[in-house]
């Protein structure tokens, strides 16, 4: 049955149902503020820096509190259908579940890639117009564009382990409270301890990023911590596929 829907179809059905929703605006606005002032604070008490790519990072310190509401963005996307039993109509009409899921996490995906490339380029122009740095801040500079792009990844990676967290656990509060332990609460934890296995522990968690930088918690390589980061995700949507298929609803 579900074959005869076109993943076009549900990318636009599933489009339709996030915006019409207006917790998908609220979540939306408020990453845009929080991360937009904080960078903006962030560029505006940092008088000097040594490097365009140093000035940037400092800049986009506002992803590192911005990236938690993505966080319940997500998980109100992945259970908010199962809270109000709008899951059974969805199911119906698609029984091939994964491939809603799919289409439910491209969609929020997407919105967040473009919400975080606007406030990735207004980080680079809050550094450029704020911060003084030694031949200035050109946003074609590789060591510019990195953590940029870095940023926009994790911000991605973190709002799919949030759909499938809410996915597999099919509640908003419990969605949104083991995200945070993951990604917030764990990694400060284990940072704060400062044993070498407690280090590693926390290393292995998906802790918010902050372009090249890990935030409140330990550093670790980009390399490294987008790998996580993006592991954790693709790891709970896979778990999250298998149980909505073999769930009744």
């Amino acid at each position: 049955m579900s074959r005869g829907v076109p993943f076009p179809a549900l990318l636009r059905s599933e489009w339709t149902k996030l915006r019409s929703v207006r917790s998908t605006w609220w979540s939306s606005a408020v990453y845009v503020v929080v991360v937009g002032a904080f960078s903006w604070l962030a560029a505006a008490v940092t008088d000097r820096a040594p490097a365009a790519g140093v000035a940037v990072s400092t800049a986009l310190t506002g992803f590192g509190f911005g990236q938690v509401v993505l966080v319940v963005l997500g998980v109100l996307v992945g259970a908010g259908e199962h809270t109000t039993g709008m899951a059974l109509a969805s199911y119906a009409a698609v029984p091939r579940r994964t491939r809603l899921q799919l289409a439910r996490t491209v969609v929020v995906a997407a919105l967040v890639a473009v919400l975080s490339v606007v406030l990735a380029v207004g980080c680079a122009l809050a550094a450029r117009l704020l911060t003084v740095v030694p031949g200035g801040v050109d946003l074609t500079d590789p060591s510019v564009l990195r953590p940029l792009g870095l940023q926009v990844l994790s911000a991605v990676a973190l709002v799919v382990l949030g759909v499938a967290v809410g996915t597999a656990l099919r509640s908003t509060a419990g969605g949104v409270g083991a995200c945070l332990l993951l990604v917030l609460v764990l990694p400060v934890l284990l940072a704060a301890d400062g044993g070498p296995w407690t280090e590693r522990l926390g290393e292995a968690l998906p802790a918010l990023r902050v372009g090249e930088d890990a935030f409140l918690v330990g550093a670790s390589t980009w390399p490294v911590g987008l790998v996580v980061v993006g592991a954790w995700a693709l790891g709970a949507w896979a778990i999250g596929a298998v149980l909505i298929e073999r769930r009744d609803v």
